[in-house]
């Protein structure tokens, strides 16, 4: 021992040392959190994987890195609506701490088969009106995160496309009918446009099959703007 240090100091010394390797084992065993990220459409588009890596970006400035402390389980259900039930019961049965899921069919899925585990909205329309919250105020239950209020900007919406369009006659409307908050963004379009003089003409999509006969039916409209409203199968397969 040198002779200048203290009996006392030297066994600090040598038990701080001693615990350093305990530390950094309880730190490595330590049980990394787990997410499961559902999405109703493909894994390939560009909207998707800007999604998934503005995702894992957010993640990482909060502390929480892919691969260290936090695992992701996703599942994409490829466009078919009727596969998320099975899907989200899957992710549940992984023992999870969250759940993401983008648009109101995922959402419905994850909450219909837990109530336990949190779920975060990545996107919803009308949140109040399909009944996944109680109220924006005070959501309750286990579904909390951000809404597009679909509706409520669907007449917003179509006022700013007469503004870009100076004179615009007509204008097509691309919603899927399968999406339950639609209707009402549709029924808000038609209204906006009786009050601006625009000609409204809806087509739409119920799956990414049906995109071609879509755009065909857009062609002999002859219309001035296309609209489309906020949906994931829409928006993942549209820019892809």
């Amino acid at each position: 021992m040198p002779p200048h240090m203290k009996r006392r100091e030297f066994i600090t010394l040598i038990g701080g040392a001693a615990a350093w390797p305990l530390a950094a084992r309880a730190q490595q065993t330590a049980r990394a959190r787990t997410i499961g990220f559902l999405l109703p459409g493909g894994s390939r588009t560009t909207v998707v994987r800007g999604q998934l890596e503005a995702f894992r970006q957010a993640l990482k400035e909060y502390g929480w890195i892919e691969g260290q402390n936090i695992s992701v389980e996703y599942r994409f259900a490829e466009g078919k609506e009727d596969a998320l039930a099975e899907i989200a019961a899957e992710l549940v049965r992984l023992r999870l701490d969250v759940i993401v899921a983008e648009g109101t069919a995922a959402i419905r899925a994850a909450k219909t088969v837990t109530q336990t585990i949190p779920i975060v909205m990545a996107t919803s329309t009308d949140p109040v009106g399909n009944g996944l919250v109680a109220s924006l105020h005070r959501p309750g239950g286990n579904v909390t995160g951000p809404s597009l209020q679909t509706a409520e900007l669907a007449g917003k919406r179509l006022q700013l496309l007469t503004e870009i369009v100076p004179g615009l006659g007509r204008a097509v409307v691309l919603s899927n009918p399968l999406n339950p908050s639609i209707a009402a963004a549709v029924e808000q379009t038609k209204a906006a446009a009786r009050s601006l003089g625009v000609e409204i003409y809806v087509v739409e999509v119920p799956g990414p099959d049906q995109f071609e006969s879509a755009f065909a039916a857009v062609t002999r409209a002859r219309a001035g703007a296309l609209i489309v409203l906020p949906d994931p199968m829409l928006y993942g397969h549209l820019v892809s």
